[in-house]
């Protein structure tokens, strides 16, 4: 239900940025702020709590764990499926070039409004999956998630972007974990829980400059330096020599 009701208020954001006009940041910040209206009517409080409720978590002796695994590895399969078909196909591309999609004779507002709806109804899937393992919902418990989303997704990308075999969400799924790994090593070495959004935030920084090859550009200054240093004697047919030129 919960996935659905996610699909619902992605295919709502979808509408306001294609029929609308309005821009994509501005259309998801909007449904955001009516959905913390429907999540208080929904909940009838801001904070409920699950102990006296029957949820996935407590109704099985299977560690939350193997259970949390197994959901993502079928989501996984799900969506590795779908982005093999046209749809997906058309997805991808709308991604990384609209104009293309257009000139093909298909309706790229139609396959935005879908993207958006697969992407909001995996996130009320997560949101879901989150109360039931924590035991409560809670009103405000998705505040800063689409920063550690992001971190996830880049640091992925950035580590192992480069093995081309590794699909794009099993990077995210790596990334999200290597994330928590550095969390948790982060509280383990007692450093104090508020600085947990700074650690967040250079997590991101670096990760992004490393997915701008920003570290490398300055290797590759240092070589062509070190080069020209020797008298400009460097092969000519070098990539770093054909790429400072």
């Amino acid at each position: 239900i919960a996935t659905i009701g996610g699909a619902i208020a992605g295919s709502i954001t979808g509408f306001l940025h294609v029929k609308l006009k309005i821009s994509n940041l501005i259309s998801g910040i909007l449904v955001m702020m009516g959905l913390y209206s429907v999540n208080l009517r929904i909940m009838g409080k801001s904070n409920i709590p699950l102990f006296n409720t029957n949820y996935i978590f407590k109704s099985t002796a299977v560690n939350s764990i193997f259970i949390i695994l197994a959901i993502v590895v079928v989501v996984k399969i799900i969506l590795d499926l779908f982005l093999k078909t046209k749809a997906g196909f058309l997805l991808t591309a709308v991604g990384d070039n609209e104009q293309v999609v257009s000139s093909l004779g298909v309706n790229k507002n139609l396959v935005k409004v879908l993207g958006l709806a697969i992407s909001n109804g995996l996130v009320a899937l997560a949101g879901a999956l989150t109360a039931q393992h924590q035991g409560f919902a809670d009103v405000t418990m998705g505040t800063g998630i689409v920063v550690m989303g992001l971190a996830a997704v880049i640091i992925g990308v950035s580590i192992f972007g480069k093995i081309s075999f590794i699909k794009a969400t099993t990077l995210s799924i790596f990334g999200a974990i290597i994330y928590k790994l550095v969390i948790a090593i982060a509280l383990w070495m007692k450093l104090n829980p508020n600085d947990l959004k700074i650690l967040t935030a250079v997590l991101v920084a670096v990760a992004l400059a490393a997915n701008n090859n920003v570290f490398k550009f300055k290797r590759k200054n240092r070589d062509v330096k070190s080069m020209s240093n020797k008298g400009g004697d460097g092969d000519a047919k070098d990539s770093r020599v054909m790429q400072s030129i």
